[in-house]
């Protein structure tokens, strides 16, 4: 029997090297973690430089520097994944070993992407004042504009070199339509896994409808106190992920319907199933944070569904490794 890899690595040659515009996005990818990188590296010395006087984050500082320090680490691996997606060593590396990391950036920038520009968008058109900043002191305005505007370009930059990259390395996976030749190739286990992840993802969907339409069934007296149009963004944005995460996922694992591009839908189970597990988990590790103001815990029910969006995506994440992988064998 021969070893199949899941994404194999084609041997590197000069002409690989990235061309003019791959090393432009390269360059504003890296200068886009600028801004961000510098403020936490400031916080973690001990400025409060754009955080004003009464905020939460001056409340437990040894805490905040531990968390800012990792903060940094992640965005330094944007930095990596930039020089990797543009050399060409980077068609050396293990092709699991890549896809995690973006698949997490994904993930973790695309509703920063979409959620930032819509509460402006809802902020100008007069949907509330308070739009794209909290009730209570946290941050200064311009800290937001600079953050997530420097989030904005890395997902522009870094997403375009991984599709360049993924183009050129992979291409040959998601040619066609879903009905093609190599479509017989999800298997029993990931037929019985997606499913099983639509019926978890329910519980979040659910919820979120609910909070969506003006129910407070289960958030925190801080929750219902900042109730906005922040909140209403928030909170749409999410059931769309969780709905295009296990829509196109099933779509790619049931091959239905037919006519649809395999690289359409794959873009799209990718950054749904991203966002919705990785978001669920970054939420559900800040739930577990300590806090002392019973208004500001999170409770039971919110915990939960941090918890259901995380295993949906991951589950989600797990179906398309597999369907993958088995494309690559048959290409």
């Amino acid at each position: 029997m021969t070893k199949t890899e899941l994404l194999p690595s084609p041997v590197p040659r000069a002409e690989d090297r990235p061309g003019p515009a791959r090393r432009a996005l390269r360059v504003l990818a890296i200068l886009a973690c600028v801004p961000y990188v510098s403020l936490k590296i400031a916080w973690v010395a001990g400025s409060e430089i754009g955080i004003p006087a009464g905020s939460v984050l001056l409340e437990n500082p040894r805490t905040m520097a531990i968390a800012n320090s990792v903060t940094v680490l992640a965005d330094i691996l944007v930095v990596v994944l930039a020089l990797l997606l543009t050399q060409p060593w980077g068609r050396r590396v293990p092709g699991w070993l890549l896809a995690l990391p973006m698949w997490a950036a994904t993930g973790l920038l695309a509703p920063i992407m979409t959620g930032y520009p819509a509460q402006l968008a809802v902020a100008l058109l007069g949907g509330d004042e308070r739009a794209a900043a909290p009730a209570e002191p946290f941050l200064h305005s311009w800290v937001f504009a600079v953050v997530y505007g420097g989030f904005i370009l890395q997902g522009l930059s870094l997403g375009t070199l991984f599709v360049l990259y993924a183009r050129d390395r992979w291409g040959r996976l998601w040619r066609g339509r879903l009905d093609g030749p190599s479509a017989r190739v999800s298997g029993p286990g990931v037929r019985t896994a997606a499913p099983a992840a639509a019926v978890l993802a329910l519980f979040p969907l659910a919820l979120h409808v609910r909070w969506l339409f003006g129910s407070t069934a289960g958030l925190s007296p801080r929750q219902i106190a900042e109730r906005d149009a922040d909140f209403t963004v928030l909170e749409f944005q999410q059931i769309v992920f969780l709905v295009v995460a296990v829509a196109f996922t099933l779509f790619l694992v049931l091959r239905r319907p037919a006519p649809l591009k395999v690289r359409t839908v794959l873009a799209l189970a990718w950054t749904g199933s991203g966002a919705v597990g990785c978001w669920g988990a970054y939420l559900s590790l800040v739930a577990l944070m300590p806090e002392t103001d019973p208004a500001k815990q999170v409770t039971t029910l919110v915990q939960l569904s941090y918890a259901g969006e995380m295993i949906t995506g991951f589950l989600l994440a797990a179906c398309l490794a597999v369907v993958l992988r088995r494309r690559s064998a048959e290409a």
